[in-house]
């Protein structure tokens, strides 16, 4: 597995085709290059968006498409993207574009709502025309940025679809905007069916029942015959996962999980620590990534393959709106896999004699963080 492809390859699954986008460094060419190519619609519902480069980039290609007279509408966290204001949509604005800020901060605004606070748009969706789309944990800010332009060069996923998912993606986008406006919802969007009919197909939480990722999660993991494999920046799973992890291992499973060495939120990475030693106790291999934050959310649980923007902490479960895509194909899961292989092979497996070494004030931050993380 070489470091970079030139360009990422197509899986055929069904109807769908899909592909793994490495990083900023694949990711934003791919995204840009969508917008730029089209032709009707181009709908963004992103968590965090920078004022830097890397926002301003996308904010240009989004006014180039609404001056060639394409619909494009945006729905952006308030406090994801706590650098932007509607202010700064001025330009995309003035040529026609639709911006809504998800949960306003601010009690002076109209539309804020203190109960709301809590619960974050969490989602990286970006749909083009309907046919072309993307998801995963890549948000549009400079920590994203591959670092010879100036960004930090975060290890991220992100997976792009052609075919009946994108529009799965796109009726998942205009159920957020039916909470800013009752305009009719385009007679072209096709509503999200309960359960899934083909071996692609979009994953959510509290938008859709049947498709609740947590349940997914579960359910997976406890069916899982051979291996387990998940990359989760914020990884502080709840009981029911923790059982069905140690009873996969149990039944003869390899279970891998691979965090960040060091995170960019402390409070978090202490609880993510916290785990450790209940979860290699188990037998779940655990290893820590070093170099630029891991802030992936992959899962490949036999043949079956899941990227997006679900963390398995609290916040994700019980709190946020997420989206995942997920992939039921032998090959695809193989190619994510083999990636994921490159990145264990520079992490360091968690090992519970030296591990448990480490100073009792940082065992007590630990305990901490992790006692109060549903507080987070």
């Amino acid at each position: 597995m070489t470091e970079a492809a030139a360009s990422p390859p197509w899986f055929q699954v069904a109807a769908d085709q899909v592909r793994l986008l490495r990083d900023g460094r694949e990711a934003f060419p791919a995204m840009l290059e969508a917008i730029d190519g089209a032709e009707r619609e181009v709908l963004l519902e992103m968590y965090w968006i920078g004022a830097d480069a890397a926002g301003e980039r996308f904010r240009a290609a989004l006014v180039r498409a609404a001056r060639r007279g394409v619909v494009v509408r945006v729905v952006y966290d308030a406090l994801g993207s706590l650098d932007i204001s509607l202010e700064w949509w001025a330009p995309l604005l003035e040529c026609g574009g639709e911006v809504f800020e998800f949960h306003p901060l601010s009690p002076l605004r109209r539309d804020f709502q203190m109960k709301l606070v809590e619960q974050r748009n969490h989602r990286k969706i970006l749909v083009v025309d309907g046919t072309l789309g993307f998801t995963g944990g890549i948000n549009l800010s400079h920590e994203w940025l591959p670092e010879e332009q100036g960004g930090q060069g975060w290890r991220d996923d992100m997976i792009s679809v052609r075919g009946p998912a994108a529009q799965e993606l796109r009726a998942l986008f205009y159920r957020t905007r039916r909470r800013f406006v009752r305009d009719p919802i385009p007679a072209d969007v096709t509503p999200v069916r309960r359960a899934h009919t083909r071996p692609v197909w979009v994953l959510a939480s509290r938008a859709l029942p049947r498709r609740l990722l947590h349940r997914e999660y579960v359910l997976r993991i406890q069916r899982a015959t051979r291996r387990v494999d998940l990359a989760n920046s914020y990884f502080v799973p709840d009981r029911r996962v923790r059982v069905a992890l140690a009873r996969a291992v149990a039944r003869g499973v390899r279970v891998r999980v691979l965090v960040p060495e060091r995170g960019d939120v402390p409070v978090v990475q202490f609880a993510v620590e916290a785990m450790f030693d209940r979860l290699v106790r188990r037998g779940i291999e655990v290893y820590s990534m070093p170099g630029p934050m891991l802030h992936a959310k992959t899962a490949i649980i036999d043949d079956f393959t899941t990227i997006g923007s679900y963390n398995l902490d609290e916040r994700s479960w019980r709190k946020n709106l997420e989206v995942n895509l997920a992939v039921e194909d032998p090959t695809f899961a193989g190619h994510v896999r083999g990636w994921f292989e490159h990145d264990l092979s520079r992490a360091t497996r968690v090992d519970l004699a030296t591990w448990r070494t480490r100073p009792w004030t940082r065992m007590g931050a630990e305990w901490l963080a992790l006692t109060f993380r549903k507080l987070w």
